[in-house]
Protein backbone atom coordinates (compact mmCIF):
# COMPACT_ATOMS: atom_id res chain seq x y z
CA UNK A 1 0.00 0.00 0.00
CA UNK A 2 2.84 2.42 0.89
CA UNK A 3 4.50 1.61 -2.47
CA UNK A 4 1.25 2.43 -4.29
CA UNK A 5 0.89 5.77 -2.49
CA UNK A 6 4.49 6.73 -3.28
CA UNK A 7 3.94 5.90 -6.95
CA UNK A 8 0.77 8.04 -7.01
CA UNK A 9 2.62 10.94 -5.42
CA UNK A 10 5.38 10.62 -8.01
CA UNK A 11 2.85 10.62 -10.84
CA UNK A 12 0.96 13.56 -9.37
CA UNK A 13 4.20 15.52 -8.98
CA UNK A 14 5.11 14.79 -12.59
CA UNK A 15 1.87 16.39 -13.74
CA UNK A 16 2.32 19.45 -11.53
CA UNK A 17 -0.89 21.26 -10.73
CA UNK A 18 -3.02 19.18 -13.10
CA UNK A 19 -5.06 17.40 -10.43
CA UNK A 20 -7.65 16.43 -13.08
CA UNK A 21 -5.17 14.37 -15.07
CA UNK A 22 -6.49 10.82 -15.46
CA UNK A 23 -4.42 8.02 -13.94
CA UNK A 24 -4.71 4.27 -14.49
CA UNK A 25 -3.61 2.22 -11.50
CA UNK A 26 -3.31 -1.58 -11.36
CA UNK A 27 -4.43 -3.39 -8.21
CA UNK A 28 -4.24 -7.10 -7.41
CA UNK A 29 -6.62 -8.20 -4.66
CA UNK A 30 -5.78 -11.44 -2.88
CA UNK A 31 -8.83 -13.72 -2.71
CA UNK A 32 -9.41 -17.05 -0.99
CA UNK A 33 -10.84 -18.79 -4.01
CA UNK A 34 -14.22 -20.52 -4.17
CA UNK A 35 -13.57 -21.83 -7.69
CA UNK A 36 -13.98 -25.63 -7.45
CA UNK A 37 -10.64 -26.61 -9.05
CA UNK A 38 -8.61 -24.22 -6.85
CA UNK A 39 -10.89 -24.09 -3.80
CA UNK A 40 -9.24 -22.44 -0.79
CA UNK A 41 -6.17 -21.20 -2.63
CA UNK A 42 -5.14 -17.55 -2.30
CA UNK A 43 -5.29 -16.11 -5.80
CA UNK A 44 -4.94 -12.60 -7.27
CA UNK A 45 -7.88 -10.77 -8.85
CA UNK A 46 -6.93 -7.94 -11.19
CA UNK A 47 -8.60 -4.56 -10.63
CA UNK A 48 -8.03 -1.51 -12.81
CA UNK A 49 -8.58 1.95 -11.35
CA UNK A 50 -9.24 5.02 -13.51
CA UNK A 51 -9.22 8.22 -11.49
CA UNK A 52 -8.21 11.86 -11.47
CA UNK A 53 -4.79 12.37 -9.89
CA UNK A 54 -6.13 14.70 -7.20
CA UNK A 55 -8.85 12.27 -6.13
CA UNK A 56 -6.40 9.37 -5.93
CA UNK A 57 -4.27 11.31 -3.45
CA UNK A 58 -7.20 12.72 -1.48
CA UNK A 59 -8.18 9.24 -0.28
CA UNK A 60 -11.86 10.11 -0.79
CA UNK A 61 -14.54 9.39 1.78
CA UNK A 62 -17.43 10.36 -0.53
CA UNK A 63 -19.89 7.98 -2.19
CA UNK A 64 -18.18 8.40 -5.57
CA UNK A 65 -16.67 4.92 -5.79
CA UNK A 66 -17.77 2.77 -8.74
CA UNK A 67 -16.97 -0.88 -9.52
CA UNK A 68 -17.62 -2.34 -12.99
CA UNK A 69 -18.45 -6.05 -13.29
CA UNK A 70 -18.05 -7.72 -16.70
CA UNK A 71 -20.09 -10.34 -18.53
CA UNK A 72 -19.46 -13.85 -19.79
CA UNK A 73 -16.71 -13.26 -22.34
CA UNK A 74 -14.99 -9.88 -22.23
CA UNK A 75 -12.63 -8.87 -19.40
CA UNK A 76 -13.57 -5.68 -17.58
CA UNK A 77 -10.71 -3.47 -18.74
CA UNK A 78 -11.46 -4.41 -22.36
CA UNK A 79 -15.20 -3.86 -21.99
CA UNK A 80 -15.24 -0.63 -20.01
CA UNK A 81 -11.94 1.14 -20.76
CA UNK A 82 -11.73 1.10 -24.58
CA UNK A 83 -8.69 3.16 -25.66
CA UNK A 84 -10.41 4.88 -28.57
CA UNK A 85 -11.89 8.38 -28.75
CA UNK A 86 -14.55 8.76 -26.01
CA UNK A 87 -15.49 5.07 -25.69
CA UNK A 88 -14.07 4.48 -22.21
CA UNK A 89 -17.02 4.38 -19.82
CA UNK A 90 -14.56 4.30 -16.94
CA UNK A 91 -12.77 7.46 -18.07
CA UNK A 92 -16.08 9.24 -18.69
CA UNK A 93 -17.07 8.75 -15.05
CA UNK A 94 -13.56 9.50 -13.80
CA UNK A 95 -13.62 12.83 -15.62
CA UNK A 96 -16.80 13.61 -13.66
CA UNK A 97 -14.98 13.08 -10.37
CA UNK A 98 -15.68 9.40 -9.66
CA UNK A 99 -13.08 6.92 -8.45
CA UNK A 100 -13.70 4.12 -10.94
CA UNK A 101 -12.63 0.49 -10.69
CA UNK A 102 -13.19 -2.58 -12.87
CA UNK A 103 -12.44 -6.19 -11.89
CA UNK A 104 -11.60 -9.33 -13.83
CA UNK A 105 -13.23 -12.47 -12.44
CA UNK A 106 -11.17 -15.61 -11.98
CA UNK A 107 -10.38 -16.96 -15.45
CA UNK A 108 -10.44 -13.59 -17.23
CA UNK A 109 -7.86 -11.02 -18.28
CA UNK A 110 -5.03 -10.52 -15.81
CA UNK A 111 -6.70 -12.34 -12.93
CA UNK A 112 -5.81 -15.93 -12.01
CA UNK A 113 -6.44 -18.36 -14.84
CA UNK A 114 -6.55 -21.91 -13.42
CA UNK A 115 -4.22 -24.39 -15.15
CA UNK A 116 -7.14 -26.14 -16.85
CA UNK A 117 -7.56 -23.08 -19.05
CA UNK A 118 -4.13 -23.59 -20.63
CA UNK A 119 -5.19 -26.96 -22.04
CA UNK A 120 -7.13 -26.95 -25.36
CA UNK A 121 -8.58 -30.31 -24.27
CA UNK A 122 -10.69 -28.33 -21.76
CA UNK A 123 -12.78 -27.07 -24.69
CA UNK A 124 -15.84 -28.79 -26.07
CA UNK A 125 -14.88 -31.05 -28.99
CA UNK A 126 -16.44 -28.74 -31.59
CA UNK A 127 -14.24 -25.88 -30.36
CA UNK A 128 -11.09 -28.00 -30.09
CA UNK A 129 -10.98 -28.34 -33.86
CA UNK A 130 -10.28 -24.62 -34.28
CA UNK A 131 -7.19 -24.65 -32.06
CA UNK A 132 -5.73 -28.18 -32.20
CA UNK A 133 -5.44 -30.77 -34.97
CA UNK A 134 -5.86 -33.70 -32.59
CA UNK A 135 -9.08 -34.02 -30.54
CA UNK A 136 -8.38 -34.95 -26.93
CA UNK A 137 -10.30 -35.85 -23.77
CA UNK A 138 -10.69 -33.19 -21.10
CA UNK A 139 -8.97 -33.52 -17.73
CA UNK A 140 -12.13 -32.16 -16.11
CA UNK A 141 -15.72 -32.31 -17.34
CA UNK A 142 -17.23 -29.53 -15.24
CA UNK A 143 -17.67 -25.80 -15.78
CA UNK A 144 -14.70 -23.94 -14.35
CA UNK A 145 -16.55 -21.45 -12.14
CA UNK A 146 -19.90 -20.98 -10.42
CA UNK A 147 -22.05 -17.96 -9.63
CA UNK A 148 -21.08 -18.49 -5.99
CA UNK A 149 -17.37 -18.29 -6.80
CA UNK A 150 -18.04 -15.12 -8.82
CA UNK A 151 -19.81 -13.57 -5.83
CA UNK A 152 -16.85 -14.54 -3.68
CA UNK A 153 -14.53 -12.66 -6.08
CA UNK A 154 -16.81 -9.61 -6.09
CA UNK A 155 -17.16 -9.63 -2.32
CA UNK A 156 -13.41 -9.65 -1.80
CA UNK A 157 -12.93 -6.73 -4.20
CA UNK A 158 -15.83 -4.72 -2.74
CA UNK A 159 -14.45 -5.15 0.78
CA UNK A 160 -10.98 -4.15 -0.47
CA UNK A 161 -12.37 -0.94 -2.02
CA UNK A 162 -14.41 -0.11 1.06
CA UNK A 163 -11.24 -0.31 3.13
CA UNK A 164 -9.04 1.40 0.54
CA UNK A 165 -11.39 4.37 0.09
CA UNK A 166 -12.92 4.45 3.60
CA UNK A 167 -16.50 4.09 2.37
CA UNK A 168 -19.39 1.95 3.57
CA UNK A 169 -20.87 1.40 0.12
CA UNK A 170 -19.81 1.27 -3.52
CA UNK A 171 -21.82 1.71 -6.72
CA UNK A 172 -21.96 -1.34 -9.00
CA UNK A 173 -22.27 -1.36 -12.81
CA UNK A 174 -22.70 -4.73 -14.54
CA UNK A 175 -23.10 -5.89 -18.13
CA UNK A 176 -24.79 -9.09 -19.40
CA UNK A 177 -23.74 -11.92 -17.05
CA UNK A 178 -22.58 -9.04 -14.88
CA UNK A 179 -26.31 -8.79 -14.08
CA UNK A 180 -26.46 -12.02 -12.07
CA UNK A 181 -22.97 -11.33 -10.77
CA UNK A 182 -23.53 -7.76 -9.54
CA UNK A 183 -27.29 -8.09 -8.96
CA UNK A 184 -27.05 -11.35 -7.05
CA UNK A 185 -24.23 -9.97 -4.92
CA UNK A 186 -26.31 -6.86 -4.21
CA UNK A 187 -29.35 -8.90 -3.15
CA UNK A 188 -27.18 -10.66 -0.57
CA UNK A 189 -25.18 -7.60 0.54
CA UNK A 190 -27.51 -4.57 0.41
CA UNK A 191 -25.58 -2.66 3.07
CA UNK A 192 -22.50 -2.57 0.83
CA UNK A 193 -24.09 -1.25 -2.38
CA UNK A 194 -25.24 2.32 -2.91
CA UNK A 195 -26.71 2.26 -6.44
CA UNK A 196 -26.91 -0.39 -9.14
CA UNK A 197 -26.69 0.06 -12.93
CA UNK A 198 -27.12 -2.91 -15.28
CA UNK A 199 -26.71 -3.04 -19.06
CA UNK A 200 -28.52 -5.95 -20.74
CA UNK A 201 -28.62 -7.98 -17.51
CA UNK A 202 -29.24 -11.70 -17.81
CA UNK A 203 -32.19 -12.73 -15.64
CA UNK A 204 -34.44 -15.75 -15.08
CA UNK A 205 -37.89 -15.09 -13.67
CA UNK A 206 -39.14 -17.63 -11.16
CA UNK A 207 -37.19 -19.81 -8.76
CA UNK A 208 -34.69 -22.02 -10.57
CA UNK A 209 -33.11 -23.50 -7.47
CA UNK A 210 -33.60 -23.00 -3.76
CA UNK A 211 -29.97 -21.88 -3.40
CA UNK A 212 -27.27 -20.72 -5.82
CA UNK A 213 -25.04 -23.28 -7.46
CA UNK A 214 -22.00 -24.08 -5.33
CA UNK A 215 -20.93 -27.08 -7.42
CA UNK A 216 -19.95 -26.76 -11.06
CA UNK A 217 -22.29 -28.37 -13.58
CA UNK A 218 -21.16 -31.01 -16.06
CA UNK A 219 -19.87 -29.64 -19.34
CA UNK A 220 -16.84 -27.95 -20.86
CA UNK A 221 -14.42 -26.05 -18.65
CA UNK A 222 -14.32 -22.98 -20.88
CA UNK A 223 -15.06 -21.65 -24.33
CA UNK A 224 -13.34 -19.49 -26.91
CA UNK A 225 -14.33 -16.81 -29.38
CA UNK A 226 -12.60 -16.08 -32.67
CA UNK A 227 -12.64 -12.81 -34.58
CA UNK A 228 -15.09 -14.35 -37.05
CA UNK A 229 -17.46 -15.35 -34.24
CA UNK A 230 -17.09 -11.97 -32.55
CA UNK A 231 -17.94 -10.18 -35.79
CA UNK A 232 -20.87 -12.46 -36.72
CA UNK A 233 -22.45 -12.11 -33.28
CA UNK A 234 -22.30 -8.33 -33.52
CA UNK A 235 -23.49 -8.13 -37.13
CA UNK A 236 -26.65 -10.14 -36.40
CA UNK A 237 -27.71 -7.41 -33.96
CA UNK A 238 -27.40 -4.45 -36.30
CA UNK A 239 -30.80 -2.82 -36.77
CA UNK A 240 -30.03 0.69 -38.00
CA UNK A 241 -27.59 2.59 -40.21
CA UNK A 242 -24.13 3.34 -38.82
CA UNK A 243 -24.93 1.61 -35.56
CA UNK A 244 -21.24 1.18 -34.79
CA UNK A 245 -17.89 2.31 -36.11
CA UNK A 246 -15.80 -0.61 -37.48
CA UNK A 247 -12.69 1.14 -36.13
CA UNK A 248 -14.01 0.67 -32.58
CA UNK A 249 -14.63 -3.02 -33.21
CA UNK A 250 -11.01 -3.41 -34.36
CA UNK A 251 -9.72 -1.75 -31.20
CA UNK A 252 -11.93 -3.90 -28.97
CA UNK A 253 -10.76 -7.11 -30.66
CA UNK A 254 -7.13 -6.04 -30.46
CA UNK A 255 -7.53 -5.36 -26.75
CA UNK A 256 -9.31 -8.69 -26.33
CA UNK A 257 -6.32 -10.60 -27.70
CA UNK A 258 -3.89 -8.46 -25.70
CA UNK A 259 -5.78 -9.47 -22.54
CA UNK A 260 -5.21 -13.16 -23.32
CA UNK A 261 -1.62 -13.84 -24.51
CA UNK A 262 -2.18 -17.62 -24.46
CA UNK A 263 -5.45 -17.54 -26.38
CA UNK A 264 -3.85 -15.19 -28.90
CA UNK A 265 -1.55 -18.06 -29.93
CA UNK A 266 -4.35 -20.61 -30.44
CA UNK A 267 -5.39 -21.03 -34.05
CA UNK A 268 -5.80 -17.61 -35.63
CA UNK A 269 -6.16 -16.06 -32.17
CA UNK A 270 -9.05 -16.45 -29.71
CA UNK A 271 -10.16 -15.10 -26.39
CA UNK A 272 -10.75 -17.70 -23.69
CA UNK A 273 -13.39 -17.47 -20.96
CA UNK A 274 -14.48 -19.91 -18.26
CA UNK A 275 -17.92 -21.45 -18.44
CA UNK A 276 -19.87 -20.59 -15.29
CA UNK A 277 -22.63 -22.55 -13.60
CA UNK A 278 -25.00 -19.67 -12.91
CA UNK A 279 -28.15 -21.37 -11.60
CA UNK A 280 -29.89 -19.84 -8.61
CA UNK A 281 -29.47 -16.65 -6.63
CA UNK A 282 -30.67 -14.22 -9.30
CA UNK A 283 -34.35 -14.89 -9.72
CA UNK A 284 -37.67 -13.35 -8.66
CA UNK A 285 -36.97 -13.73 -4.96
CA UNK A 286 -33.51 -12.19 -5.25
CA UNK A 287 -34.72 -9.28 -7.41
CA UNK A 288 -37.38 -8.48 -4.81
CA UNK A 289 -34.61 -7.97 -2.23
CA UNK A 290 -32.95 -5.22 -4.27
CA UNK A 291 -34.24 -2.04 -2.62
CA UNK A 292 -31.64 0.57 -3.61
CA UNK A 293 -31.94 2.74 -6.78
CA UNK A 294 -31.52 0.66 -9.97
CA UNK A 295 -31.05 1.79 -13.58
CA UNK A 296 -31.51 -0.80 -16.33
CA UNK A 297 -30.38 -0.29 -19.93
CA UNK A 298 -32.26 -2.28 -22.59
CA UNK A 299 -30.77 -1.86 -26.11
CA UNK A 300 -33.57 -2.21 -28.66
CA UNK A 301 -31.69 -4.57 -31.03
CA UNK A 302 -30.15 -6.81 -28.36
CA UNK A 303 -30.54 -10.46 -29.37
CA UNK A 304 -28.51 -11.90 -26.49
CA UNK A 305 -30.51 -10.43 -23.61
CA UNK A 306 -33.76 -9.18 -25.11
CA UNK A 307 -35.54 -6.01 -23.97
CA UNK A 308 -38.43 -8.25 -22.86
CA UNK A 309 -36.10 -10.05 -20.49
CA UNK A 310 -34.83 -6.77 -19.05
CA UNK A 311 -38.43 -5.59 -18.61
CA UNK A 312 -39.23 -8.69 -16.54
CA UNK A 313 -36.35 -7.87 -14.21
CA UNK A 314 -37.52 -4.25 -13.99
CA UNK A 315 -40.99 -5.39 -12.94
CA UNK A 316 -39.59 -7.79 -10.31
CA UNK A 317 -37.15 -5.42 -8.61
CA UNK A 318 -38.18 -4.54 -5.08
CA UNK A 319 -37.09 -0.92 -5.26
CA UNK A 320 -39.50 1.86 -6.19
CA UNK A 321 -36.67 4.06 -7.51
CA UNK A 322 -35.96 2.28 -10.78
CA UNK A 323 -35.69 3.35 -14.40
CA UNK A 324 -35.94 1.22 -17.54
CA UNK A 325 -33.87 2.99 -20.21
CA UNK A 326 -34.95 2.00 -23.74
CA UNK A 327 -31.79 2.64 -25.80
CA UNK A 328 -32.32 3.24 -29.52
CA UNK A 329 -30.14 1.92 -32.36
CA UNK A 330 -28.10 -0.31 -30.02
CA UNK A 331 -27.24 -3.98 -29.50
CA UNK A 332 -25.80 -6.08 -26.69
CA UNK A 333 -22.55 -4.20 -27.42
CA UNK A 334 -24.18 -0.81 -26.80
CA UNK A 335 -21.20 0.47 -24.82
CA UNK A 336 -19.11 0.26 -28.05
CA UNK A 337 -21.72 1.75 -30.39
CA UNK A 338 -22.69 5.23 -31.59
CA UNK A 339 -25.24 5.86 -28.81
CA UNK A 340 -22.73 5.01 -26.08
CA UNK A 341 -22.55 8.59 -24.79
CA UNK A 342 -26.32 8.64 -24.21
CA UNK A 343 -25.81 5.67 -21.92
CA UNK A 344 -22.70 7.09 -20.25
CA UNK A 345 -24.48 10.39 -19.50
CA UNK A 346 -27.53 8.61 -18.14
CA UNK A 347 -25.33 6.51 -15.85
CA UNK A 348 -23.62 9.64 -14.54
CA UNK A 349 -26.94 11.34 -13.80
CA UNK A 350 -28.12 8.18 -12.03
CA UNK A 351 -25.01 8.04 -9.86
CA UNK A 352 -25.19 11.76 -9.05
CA UNK A 353 -28.95 12.33 -8.72
CA UNK A 354 -30.73 8.98 -8.93
CA UNK A 355 -32.54 10.05 -12.10
CA UNK A 356 -32.38 9.89 -15.91
CA UNK A 357 -33.51 13.02 -17.73
CA UNK A 358 -35.05 14.02 -14.41
CA UNK A 359 -37.03 10.78 -14.02
CA UNK A 360 -36.51 8.71 -10.89
CA UNK A 361 -38.83 5.89 -11.98
CA UNK A 362 -40.53 4.42 -15.02
CA UNK A 363 -39.44 4.13 -18.65
CA UNK A 364 -37.14 6.61 -20.37
CA UNK A 365 -36.40 6.53 -24.10
CA UNK A 366 -32.87 7.45 -25.15
CA UNK A 367 -31.84 8.27 -28.73
CA UNK A 368 -35.27 8.22 -30.37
Amino acid sequence: MRFLILNLIALFTAFGEDSRHILRVDHFVQVKSAVPSIMGQITPIYVREVVQAGIALRNTTSDKVVLFVHGAGTPAEVAFDVPHSNYSWMEFLANAGYDVFAMDMTGYGRSTRPALMNDPCSLAKEQQAAVTSTPCPAADTRNLTTIASDWNDIGSVVDHLRTLRHVDKVNLIGWSLGGPRAGGYTAQNPTKVNKLILLSPAYVRGTVEASPAMQAASGAVMNTQSLEEFTANWDRQVGCADQFDPAVAKVVWSEMLASDPVGATWGSGVRRAPLVTSRGGWDTAAAAKVLMPVLLFAPVHDKQVTPEGVRRLFDDLGTRQKVYADLACSSHNALWEKNHLLMFRASLEWLAKGSVNGNKEGTVKLGY
